[in-house]
């Protein structure tokens, strides 16, 4: 896995934290993370002997997670707030038009998990602290009005969901299999990879002979995002079929 200054920098922040919980005996809570940094973080702690650690994003399949390290056989209780925003059907917002006017609030975006949108309603992930603030200054999103309440976790937005794809490819090659998700010619495949379009397991991949296994998660800038479920055999003619997951 690539490593930059500013994962070096993180892994500083928590060696720093680890410590800490140590010495206080409490659980240390890191804001929400990205998929990529809960993967540099698990890996991190994982070499370092460190084991009671836990990510939670707000409901079971979250993106958007926060880290808690904490002190032996104790469960974090997660400062994890979920608002629910309702609005018309007509009305069509989107992720972008949330996350635009918490920013707009001064929130950073580090304090806000994942956000989830349907006709008529969004739920969003925030940091507990902050549940009230976004409460009472939310009450239009662009020139939309919204209306805020708890939400209901056993009743989320689905958005626009996920689908199962059945493929066939030549090789587990990434330049194969980015070809059959999207369509594209070898040539346009080639081109989106080495441009830096395609990640997998949340680093940018530039290595188009890169070999994919089953549970790796490719991300296709403009496309979505795939996890590799099985391998099923091959075909007659001696291709793989393969089954995804395309986040859409």
């Amino acid at each position: 896995m690539y490593i930059s200054d500013k994962d070096n920098l993180f892994f500083s922040k928590l060696e720093d934290a680890v410590r800490l919980c140590q010495i206080r005996m409490k659980p240390y809570f890191f804001p929400f993370l990205s998929e990529r940094k809960q993967a540099i973080s698990e890996e991190y702690l994982k070499r370092t002997g460190f084991e009671n650690y836990f990510f939670y994003g707000g409901y079971e399949q979250s993106e958007r997670k926060m880290l808690a390290l904490c002190p032996h056989n104790t469960f974090p209780d997660f400062p994890v707030s979920a608002i629910e925003f309702r609005f018309r059907s007509a009305d069509n917002l989107t992720h972008r038009d949330f996350l635009g006017s918490l920013m707009s609030l001064g929130i950073e975006r580090e304090t806000i998990g994942d956000i989830l949108v349907e006709n008529g309603r969004a739920v969003v992930f925030a940091k507990s602290e902050l549940r009230d603030y976004i409460v009472s200054q939310i009450y239009k999103v662009g020139k939309i009005g919204v209306k805020a309440f708890d939400a209901d976790l056993s009743d989320l937005p689905q958005g626009m969901g996920v689908e199962e794809l059945l493929l066939t490819v030549t090789s587990m090659r990434l330049d194969n299999i980015v070809a059959a998700v999207t369509g594209l010619s070898r040539e346009k495949t080639k081109n989106i990879i080495l441009s830096g379009n395609v990640s997998c397991g949340f680093i940018q991949s530039s290595n188009i002979s890169r070999e994919i296994k089953v549970g790796d998660t490719l991300i296709i800038r403009g496309k979505g995002k795939y996890i590799l479920q099985t391998v099923e055999g091959q075909t007659k003619k001696g291709r793989l079929k393969i089954r995804l997951i395309h986040f859409r």
